[in-house]
């Protein structure tokens, strides 16, 4: 679609990836005049290719709550084989297997949290470019006006009228608010002076990364045997060492999917960010001559598309809101693609805009005191991924303090899930939208206790780094507080460093349910009531 010059819009979105378009969306559902801007076009080529329960269950809350039923066909890889594409993967579980250079694989240092059970349909391996097309052409069907290949030359804020755009054809555009979902090099970023420099980020790390055909599954070439509940190679596939890790996310693993590609990444850490490096396919040959039994996986793999290598990813604003603007997504901060937490951020964040905006134009108040409270949910997400892939690369260097971390993780993980499962399952049964408003404000006590663990993890990691703990010493206090705090019942592995493997079946859920509102601490009875 085409739009004329000086048209004037409730809303322009700089950005028409997953973020923006999915808040474009929603918007034009709620019949805002929508701008969608893109210097690119669809399809095209995206990492952040693997969902987790944070992502999908939020994606569930938005086809809800702002009413757009479609988005309800990424909530599960069963649907969006159905309803979207079939060059999907599955994702039924997150594993992480533990290497040390020279040295043969130990079954007895690796890790697995199985999604996927009888009470959970698996998650997805997504092809960004299918899924964001989808998306994008979704905003475009509800009446955002889409204008892909369009760059931008000049942006001018006015606090009381809004924004006006000029790209470099000469075309203007207005709008009463605008949002940047561009990314790192996001213009009103540069534009406002918003990067910190340097960033507050604790992670160091930096990425090489392509598509590859031809990649084996670790099931049928690993030295050893793992024992693990759901095989590796039908999940998100972590290969960790000290210094960084490999990612495999297959998107043929699954009868249901037509795609014979796998996405592979490898993300370093420490000197290896700052030091001068070979070209991307060299170095990834490099490592994998290191360690021989990850390159098992790869002897007959090759790459369809150039590698891509970075500089280092982590980026962060001091502000993520202004007067008439907000960085949302890519364009707030990122900190690597560890966790795949990437899309759950977004999608949070696009949560947390959007019924704003839509308040916003109703009321045709556009203050920047509405917009406050986005910035501190997206500076609270980014503090939080920052805390676990700083202590997760600190646990690398030793398996038994990864092991402690990867506790940590999934504690988190676990009951942040919990709570959008039982705040979406309130709305059903009230069409309350306050439960997502309270839910969002992220000051329970539940929310105050996992976050707790998380900080006090991370400290652990940074006595470890200036040597006042070992990292055993580190692991042993990092889990103790799991258990003494009773953040689990007994049953569940948590608490115990010889149990490696977290599977939570449906008779388990069950009976977690009964134990959070009868046994467990007050602060999870007070949050499952």
């Amino acid at each position: 679609m085409s739009s004329p010059t000086d048209a004037q819009y409730d809303v322009a979105i700089l950005g028409a990836g997953i973020a923006g378009s999915t808040l474009a969306t929603i918007l034009a559902r709620h019949k805002l005049d929508v701008l969608l801007i893109d210097a690119g076009v669809h399809p095209r080529f995206a990492v952040g290719e693997s969902t987790i329960p944070h992502a999908t269950t939020t994606m569930r809350i938005l086809a809800e709550r702002y009413d757009v039923p479609e988005l309800t066909a990424l909530a599960t890889f069963e649907s969006t084989a159905e309803h979207v594409t079939k060059t999907c993967g599955q994702k039924q579980n997150f594993g992480f297997v533990y290497h040390e250079e020279g040295r043969p694989a130990d079954p007895a240092k690796a890790n697995q949290v199985v999604l996927a059970s009888g009470y959970r349909r698996a998650e997805s391996h997504w092809f960004r470019q299918d899924i964001d097309s989808y998306v994008f052409h979704l905003a475009l069907r509800y009446g955002a006006t889409g204008r892909q290949n369009t760059r931008i030359a000049d942006i001018e804020i006015d606090a009381d009228r809004g924004a006006e755009l000029r790209t470099v054809s000469g075309e203007s555009f207005k709008a009463k608010y605008l949002v940047d979902a561009t990314g790192f090099r996001s213009v009103l970023a540069e534009r406002f002076g918003l990067r910190e420099q340097p960033t507050r980020a604790r992670t160091h790390s930096r990425s090489l990364f392509t598509h590859m055909i031809g990649v084996e599954p670790f099931d049928d070439v690993a030295p050893v045997r793992y024992n693990q509940p759901s095989r590796w190679h039908n999940g998100t596939l972590h290969h960790v060492f000290d210094g960084g890790w490999l990612w495999v996310i297959p998107f043929d693993n699954s009868e249901r999917s037509m795609n014979p590609l796998c996405s592979v990444g490898l993300t370093l850490t420490g000197d290896a960010v700052f030091d001068d490096r070979a070209a991307p396919e060299k170095e990834f040959d490099d490592f994998l001559e290191r360690f021989p039994d990850v390159a098992k996986q790869f002897r007959s793999a090759t790459a369809v598309r150039p590698w891509v290598s970075t500089g280092r990813l982590q980026y962060s604003a001091s502000d993520t809101v202004g007067d008439r603007f907000c960085l949302t997504a890519q364009s707030a901060g990122a900190i690597d693609a560890l966790f795949s937490r990437g899309l759950a951020n977004s999608f949070q964040t696009v949560n947390a805009l959007a019924w704003r905006i839509i308040e916003a134009a109703r009321d045709d108040d556009w203050s920047t005191e509405r917009f406050a409270d986005v910035d501190a949910v997206q500076q609270r997400m980014f503090d939080v991924h920052d805390d676990f892939a700083y202590s997760s690369y600190v646990g690398f260097r030793d398996y038994t303090l990864w092991d402690a971390i990867f506790r940590v993780w999934h504690t988190y993980n676990f009951y942040a899930d919990a709570a959008l499962e039982h705040a979406l399952s309130r709305y059903f049964a009230g069409q309350d939208d306050q439960v997502f408003r309270s839910l969002e404000r992220g000051d329970s006590a539940l929310a105050q206790a996992v976050r707790g663990l998380v900080t006090s993890a991370r400290e652990a990691c940074q006595a470890v780094e200036r040597g006042e703990l070992t990292p055993a010493a580190a692991a042993t206090a990092i889990i103790d507080r799991i258990t003494e705090e009773r953040f689990f019942p007994d049953y569940l592995p948590h608490g115990n460093p010889d149990l490696k493997y977290v599977d939570i079946s449906q008779d388990k859920a069950m009976e977690f349910m009964q134990w959070s509102r009868t046994e467990a601490p007050q602060w999870i009875r007070e949050s499952f009531a």
